[in-house]
């Protein structure tokens, strides 16, 4: 970190190495508007596919595009057929069993449950880019809506207002995920952290498994709340056995039932479903709700409940392509979410997403396509026609067995301690969430969760990273000097990196910590009996933009470093930044000699003049500047 191997450079070296930073010509308006809007909501470019293509063919790939089916379905193969026909049939005897369990979990007939495994999955396997992910009801949703719904109405009380309000819920969350996928607004979600969603996700796992002790316990008075307070006042698998754990909940479905119906356990206080309506799903669109004075909860479960069922899905279909080695189009996804969830609402289904449990047994089943979906629909349409009374007898315990079992995959503590292990904070956002659940509530755990989240985006944004650089020995590299502690301080220079943009948001931070930097160089030159500070240059390789409020800090740092007899250099602004520096007329004011496209160049020219001109004679300077640009 010293200076005493440091090599000065000649004035050839600084001839050489310096060069002018050009201000980029001036873009229209429009032109420029352009370009962002299109790096902002088209990252992927997806219209890329369109271009120099025929009428006809652009018609083709545009119904290819919102209809994927389309895409595969002509390269369809029978291999292909008996895989997704194993597949579908696998994730069908999960899906029953789950559907029944994860409705009555939602405070909602157990009807429910079959009739959102139809229709969201066949609309899902016409739109979805997810070759893996299967389509059904998930706890997490379920619990939410039973909470937020059960705030403003008694299911037990009022439950056709219940019903038709947990219908227009999933209709709203279903227009807001087709809009977020139309619009390209998909980065939305991206502000739920991997990390908030381990911890909402394992808080609301626990919450379920506790409320799941109304029936294995077979309590007949039971809070609805969920919270562990009040629930305690009220009283991974290897893939190759994929098969045990995806037949269980059917087969314990089977034995229970026999078991109570051999048994009339039914009259002696055991509970179970009762009837269920033979038929496929009836239309629930008359039944929808927008006049209501409960249309406002209607719309914030439908938001909050869409959201969390897309982040999760996407994150599943995601994984899975991962280990397949195909893509997955987030916003696609999203307008396939939304379509299905509109539909689903229309015919008496609730909300829907990619349950990890159902998706994970459908890749271990060897799924191929999304025609694994379409086999489980229709397996679960034969079911609603000619086998929903079999199910009269199921006893609730088991109901409440398959939901913890489900549940206990959903708390990951293996990601909570690699969480701990890598980034600290990120273990407070997902303790934080976790806490937030199962202490408070659903809502307050994913307040909780998205505050610190953006909390510490705002940290990052407000209090960028300022490094002090070193000269690695030998070389015209220049790096932090904490990181690399045989890096060389350059005698009488100062060399800061910016990490961040500068934005109003950090504007006075960083002019407060450049002039900290400034004191604490001063002070160790003085005490080491050292050359005086002669120059401080700022490396803005990382500026991608500025504001005027960057560009008045730039200014004043510059007026009081010129108090100290000190020079301001800047080295490689960005394109972005030379243009608002050179309109706000900085540039002129600082000088275009001061400012050059590297490091090096900026420390040799330095050198150069700290060796053939006074020090601190900042007018000869100005002078020699012209010599060497």
């Amino acid at each position: 970190m010293g200076n005493a191997d440091y090599t000065y450079p000649s004035k050839s070296n600084a001839d050489n190495g310096a060069h002018r930073v050009a201000v980029p010509p001036p873009q229209p308006f429009l032109k420029s508007l352009k370009y962002n809007l299109k790096e902002t909501f088209f990252p992927d470019d997806p219209l890329r596919q369109f271009k120099n293509q025929p009428a006809s063919r652009k018609f083709i790939l545009g119904l290819q595009y919102f209809l994927p089916i389309l895409e595969w379905a002509p390269r369809y193969s029978f291999q292909f057929l008996k895989s997704d026909l194993i597949a579908g049939i696998t994730i069908a005897s999960l899906a029953i069993p789950q559907g029944i369990s994860y409705a009555k979990l939602a405070n909602l007939p157990p009807i429910l449950g079959l009739y959102s495994s139809f229709i969201p999955p066949l609309v899902y396997a016409m739109m979805g880019s997810s070759k893996d992910l299967a389509v059904g009801t998930v706890a997490v949703a379920s619990l939410l809506i039973a909470s937020m719904l059960g705030n403003e109405v008694n299911a037990n009380e009022n439950p056709k207002l219940y019903l038709h309000l947990a219908f227009t819920a999933t209709f709203f969350a279903g227009v807001f995920q087709a809009s977020l996928g139309l619009l390209r607004l998909g980065f939305i979600v991206d502000f739920l952290s991997h990390a908030a969603i381990v911890g909402f996700m394992g808080g609301a796992a626990t919450v379920v498994c506790l409320q799941q002790l109304k029936g294995i316990l077979g309590l007949e008075r039971f809070t609805h709340s969920t919270d562990i307070m009040s629930v305690m006042r009220s009283s991974k698998r290897k893939p190759k056995f994929f098969w045990i754990s995806a037949m269980a909940p059917l087969t314990s479905v089977i034995l229970g039932s026999l078991l109570v119906y051999l048994t009339h356990a039914e009259r002696h206080g055991v509970q179970v479903i009762g009837e269920l309506k033979k038929g496929l799903n009836p239309l629930s669109i008359t039944d929808l709700v927008f006049v209501s004075p409960y249309l406002l909860t209607a719309i914030k479960t439908g938001i909050i409940t869409g959201v969390i069922a897309m982040a999760e899905g996407i994150a599943v279909g995601r994984s899975f392509a991962m280990f397949k080695n195909y893509h997955i189009d987030g916003n696609k996804e999203m307008i396939a979410f939304g379509m299905m969830n509109i539909a689903g609402s229309c015919t008496s289904c609730y909300l829907t997403a990619g349950p990890f449990s159902r998706s994970a047994v459908n890749f271990n089943a060897g799924c191929k396509t999304a025609v694994s979906n379409i086999v489980m629909a229709l397996a679960v349409m034969i079911t609603l026609l000619f086998l929903t009374p079999l199910f009269h007898y199921t006893p609730l315990v088991v109901l409440s067995a398959i939901i913890m079992a489900a549940m206990l995959g959903l708390i990951d503590y293996e990601a909570a301690i690699h969480l701990f292990k890598v980034d600290k904070f990120d273990f407070i956002v997902c303790m934080g969430a976790y806490v937030g659940v199962v202490f408070g509530n659903i809502e307050i755990g994913l307040v909780i969760a998205v505050s610190i989240s953006l909390l510490r985006l705002l940290f990052f944004v407000a209090r960028p990273r300022t490094l002090a650089l070193g000269n690695m020995p030998n070389s015209k590299i220049y790096r932090n000097m904490e990181h690399y502690p045989n890096a060389n301080q350059v005698p009488g220079v100062l060399i800061l990196e910016i990490d961040a943009p500068i934005y109003f948001a950090n504007s006075s931070y960083l002019r407060e910590r450049i002039t900290r930097w400034i004191d604490e160089e001063e002070d160790r030159l003085k005490s080491s009996g050292e050359c005086s500070l002669q120059y401080v240059i700022l490396d803005m390789s990382a500026v991608g933009n500025i504001d005027t409020s960057g560009i008045s800090m730039l200014d004043e740092l510059k007026k009081i470093i010129d108090r100290r007899a000190i020079k301001l250099v800047l080295a490689n602004p960005g394109a972005e930044v030379m243009k608002k520096l050179d309109k706000a007329k900085f540039i002129e004011n600082l000088g275009q000699e001061w400012i050059h496209l590297t490091v090096g160049d900026a420390v040799a020219a330095c050198n150069f003049m700290l060796h053939t001109c006074k020090p601190n004679a900042v007018k000869a300077e100005s002078e020699q500047w012209n010599n060497i640009v």
